[in-house]
């Protein structure tokens, strides 16, 4: 297993959860290039597969993608195993997994409630505990280790039609807050990286369709930014020296003020 070159000394090999399109496959472009092993999760093996393909040819990466939903414990427990076992520990793990299902409160479908609490909620705290070690014994041994949460502006500002996504993302904003007092001291840096209005397809399968519509009419009256700057942001945000921690970005158009 090789270091990065061009990200500081630190990193050798990055987890991204969410990692099959958008911002995570992204990331995993940028961390690729950069000369880190990547191990790609999510729960779309066809594009995992293809997106694979693409690091390899494109920056000779060492890549694993291993198909898992990540609001499924054991089967997380397992993925890590693999990822141990066949590029080694990680020290750089990216819980960028979610799901935005919009709709006014009381019209929305409860059962997308529960798919948002089980990816948001329980996946990702999920991921950081299941790797959580391996960052742990990276730190202990000299290197930066960095635990980056994947939140939202929605934690922040009201979006009406977005109650329980904005809850959700409320309280990754939090866990990463404690995680931070919690782990620092123990050398492991731990940030949440909060985009606004970045064009993916997050929100694109959500069953209310005035709110859908609504959606593609707010990115389209302003100049989005897209999944390649968060992922220029996290990527800034890891390369910074390893007594710095930069502890919450926000990522939003610059016409949002």
């Amino acid at each position: 297993m090789r270091c990065c070159a061009s990200l500081p000394e630190y990193y050798c090999l990055a987890v991204i959860t969410g990692a099959s399109a958008g911002i995570g496959a992204a990331i995993a472009h940028r961390f690729a290039a950069a000369g880190a092993a990547v191990a790609l999760l999510g729960r779309r093996s066809g594009l995992l597969d293809d997106l694979a393909a693409t690091l390899r040819a494109e920056h000779s990466a060492e890549v694993l993608p291993v198909a898992v939903d990540v609001a499924g414990p054991a089967a997380l427990t397992a993925a890590a195993s693999t990822i141990r076992a066949t590029l080694g520990r990680p020290d750089l793990v990216v819980a960028n997994a979610g799901v935005m299902l919009g709709a006014p409160f009381d019209e929305a479908d409860t059962a997308e409630w529960d798919q948002m609490i089980d990816v948001n909620l329980r996946g990702l705290p999920a991921t950081g505990r299941v790797f959580i070690a391996d960052l742990l014994a990276a730190a202990e041994a000299g290197r930066v280790a960095d635990l980056v949460n994947l939140g939202s502006t929605a934690a922040e500002v009201i979006f009406a039609d977005y109650p329980v996504y904005g809850a959700t993302k409320a309280a990754v904003t939090q866990l990463t807050r404690n995680l931070r007092a919690s782990l620092g001291p123990r050398g492991v840096r731990v940030r949440s990286v909060d985009p606004a209005f970045a064009v993916t397809e997050l929100g694109s399968d959500m069953t209310h369709e005035a709110t859908r519509v609504g959606l593609d009419e707010m990115r389209s009256a302003i100049t989005t930014i897209t999944a390649e700057h968060v992922a220029d942001a996290i990527t800034f945000s890891v390369a910074v020296p390893g007594r710095v921690d930069i502890a919450e970005l926000t990522v939003v158009p610059t016409e949002l003020g």
